[in-house]
């Protein structure tokens, strides 16, 4: 089974066999194997931690509640959802309002995916507006604040982006 399998992509063994187990993303340390996270895993399990440290930040200093360690958990996933594929549609629909209001409707929008989130999740109550308001504003800072701990791949210290890498700007200054 996994042992024989792990074994035949071992250091050691045939191009072939390595080829053909890679998929199990095993990492071989001196003779032991360690499982290793996907590539794009490792950040997405970041943002998730920082979220649901950030929610519950906001549950603490606003009038949100949770019902446990669960619901807080839930909600920072499915608000990264949310986040991830609602919130850009309502941003652009939303956007003549965004102009207009030079960018303070978008807050409006992250406190209304914040009131959705809290009408899916069950033991998580976003309140009302102005709580889902403020909560929308401190999750986004903590969140902010927190990711700044976090190490790129390179191994250094950056705020987390969802873009993959930092593109170097070339150019003259023009005196």
């Amino acid at each position: 089974g996994r042992t024989r399998r792990m074994l035949a992509a071992a250091p050691g063994r045939s191009s072939r066999a390595r080829e053909k187990y890679a998929p199990l993303r095993v990492k071989w340390l001196g003779n032991k194997a360690r499982r290793t996270y996907p590539a794009g895993m490792k950040p997405f399990l970041i943002r998730w931690f920082c979220t649901s440290i950030a929610v519950a930040v906001a549950v603490y200093l606003t009038p949100m509640q949770a019902e446990g360690l669960t619901a807080l958990i839930c909600t920072a996933l499915l608000l990264g959802i949310v986040n991830a594929f609602i919130r850009p549609v309502l941003l652009l629909l939303s956007l003549p309002f965004i102009l207009v209001t030079l960018g303070f409707f978008i807050l409006v929008v992250n406190a209304l995916m914040l009131k959705l989130v809290s009408g899916i999740v069950p033991g998580f109550y976003a309140g009302g507006f102005w709580s889902a308001f403020f909560g929308a504003i401190i999750i986004s800072l903590v969140n902010w604040v927190l990711s700044a701990f976090f190490k790129d791949s390179e191994g250094k210290y950056q705020i987390l982006t969802h873009h993959g890498q930092i593109k170097q700007v070339q150019g003259k200054v023009i005196e």
